[in-house]
């Protein structure tokens, strides 16, 4: 899932520089909240995108932080 949301980062900074088709942001959540958090905190510093976006920079930590309280209660519970 990281390794997706990491290319969809870049596929949508490359399409914000060409004024093409966009990723919609729902989409880069969704992914980030189904465990590709770390993929698109990766892909916002590696191609400086969507890092002036309060929402990203403080939404894709929070979701990879749910992610691991996740797996942990996941671990410990089953």
């Amino acid at each position: 899932m990281n390794l997706i949301t990491f290319i969809e980062m870049g596929h949508d900074k490359g399409q914000a520089k060409k004024g093409g088709r966009r990723v919609p942001e729902k989409r880069l959540f969704l992914l980030a909240a189904l465990g590709g958090g770390i993929g698109g905190w990766l892909g916002m510093r590696m191609w400086r995108h969507k890092t002036k976006h309060t929402s990203f920079v403080v939404g894709f930590p929070l979701l990879i932080a749910l992610n691991c309280i996740c797996v942990i209660l996941i671990a410990i519970y089953m």
